[in-house]
C-alpha cells in the first residue's frame, strides 16, 4: 500500500486540530470517537463536531461526556454529539454498541487507550489489559462496524498509536505475558505495534470496500493517559517538579496540538485515498530500523505485511 507517493501536508508539529480542519465541511458525516471525553479525544470530538459532523463519544462512563456535549450544543453549526457506553475490554459491550448502530459510519477514531499498568492485569478472557483495550477491543469494534463503514463509501479509520511501538514488536509466542516476566512498557509498546499492524492489515483487506485505515503518533502530551504513572516516574521523565506540579517540557504538545494528526487523518481531503500509513506531526513518518536511536519514525516491524496478516488471523480467532 505504500507504493504511492508520500503525501505532504502544509501543517507542522505545532498545528492544532482546529487549524488542520479549517474550511472542511463535515455536515452529514457521522463519526465515532472512542475515549472522546478527555485529552486528545475531547479535542478530536470538538473539531469534528464543530466542522458539522454528528459525533458519538464511545466511552465506559457516558456521563463524563456531558460537559463536552453541553459545550458543543451551544456552538453554531456544530453537529449533534451524544455519548454511548463502550468498554473495549468487554466483547459483549462492543457487540452491543455495534448492534445498536444504524446507518453509515464515515469516521472511526480508535483513540481510547491505557498505558503502563504497573502490574499485570487481565480481562475475563485472560487478555493482558493494555493489549485488550488498545488493540483487541478496537479490532473487534472495527470489524463489527465493517458494514456501516462500507456503507459510507469513503470511510476512514484512524488508530492512535504511539512512538513506544518502536521498542516492542508483537510477541506472537506470548502476547499476554503468561510465560515472560511482565513489564509495563513492553506491554504498552507491544499493544501499539499491534495497532500499526492492524492498519497495514486493514488497508490490505478493506481498500476495495472504500475504507481507509491509518495510524498515528500524537506526540508527547500531558493527559489522563499518564494516570497509572507514579510521581517518581513522572519526575524521571522531567514533567513533574519536587512539589508535584506538572511541568511539560518544551517539546510537549497541548491536547489541541496532539489531536491535530488524528483530525487530519479523519477529515482532511489532503489524504483522500491514503491508507496503510503511519503519521506523526501531521506528516507521514519515515521508516526506521529497530536499532536506530533517533526520535520519531515508524519501525519496520510494525509495517511488515506478513506480521500484519498473522496478527489479523490471531485477533480474528481471539475475538470469536
Amino acid at each position: 500500500m505504500n507504493a504511492s507517493p508520500r503525501p505532504i501536508t502544509p501543517f507542522d508539529s505545532r498545528a492544532t486540530a482546529a487549524e488542520v480542519i479549517d474550511g472542511v465541511d463535515l455536515t452529514g458525516r457521522r463519526a465515532v470517537v472512542t475515549g472522546g471525553a478527555s485529552g486528545i479525544g475531547t479535542e478530536t470530538v470538538r473539531s469534528l463536531a464543530t466542522a458539522g459532523a454528528e459525533v458519538t463519544v464511545a466511552i465506559r462512563r457516558p456521563a463524563t461526556a456531558e460537559p463536552l456535549i453541553r459545550e458543543l450544543s451551544a456552538v453554531p453549526g456544530a453537529g449533534p454529539v451524544r455519548a454511548e457506553a463502550l468498554d473495549l475490554a468487554d466483547l459483549a459491550s462492543i457487540d452491543s454498541f455495534a448492534r445498536a448502530w444504524r446507518g453509515p459510519l464515515d469516521i472511526l477514531v480508535a483513540n481510547a487507550g491505557i498505558m503502563a499498568l504497573p502490574t499485570r492485569t487481565v480481562t475475563e478472557r485472560g487478555w493482558e489489559m493494555q493489549l485488550a483495550t488498545n488493540f483487541l477491543g478496537h479490532f473487534a469494534l472495527a470489524t463489527a462496524l465493517h458494514a456501516p463503514l462500507h456503507e459510507a463509501g469513503a470511510a476512514r479509520i484512524v488508530v492512535v498509536s504511539s512512538g513506544a511501538h518502536r521498542k516492542a514488536p508483537f510477541d506472537f509466542d506470548d502476547p499476554h505475558f503468561e510465560q515472560r516476566a511482565y513489564e509495563p512498557w513492553a506491554a504498552y509498546g507491544q499493544s501499539k505495534s499491534a495497532e500499526v499492524l492492524f492498519t497495514v492489515g486493514g488497508a490490505r483487506r478493506w481498500a476495495d470496500d472504500g475504507i481507509m485505515v491509518n495510524a498515528l503518533n500524537p506526540g508527547y502530551i500531558l493527559t489522563n493517559l499518564q494516570r497509572h504513572l507514579d510521581d517518581d516516574t513522572m519526575r524521571a521523565f522531567g514533567v513533574m517538579d519536587s512539589e508535584g506540579n506538572l511541568t511539560p517540557l518544551p517539546h510537549y504538545k497541548t491536547p489541541a496540538q496532539g489531536a491535530a494528526t488524528s483530525v487530519l487523518l479523519a477529515a482532511s481531503p489532503l489524504l483522500n485515498g491514503v491508507t496503510g500509513r503511519y503519521f506523526e506531526d501531521n506528516q507521514e513518518a519515515r521508516v526506521v530500523r529497530d536499532d536506530e536511536d533517533q526520535p520519531g519514525g515508524v519501525a519496520a516491524h510494525a509495517l511488515d505485511p506478513r506480521a500484519a496478516d498473522r496478527l489479523w488471523e490471531y485477533a480474528a480467532d481471539a475475538i470469536r
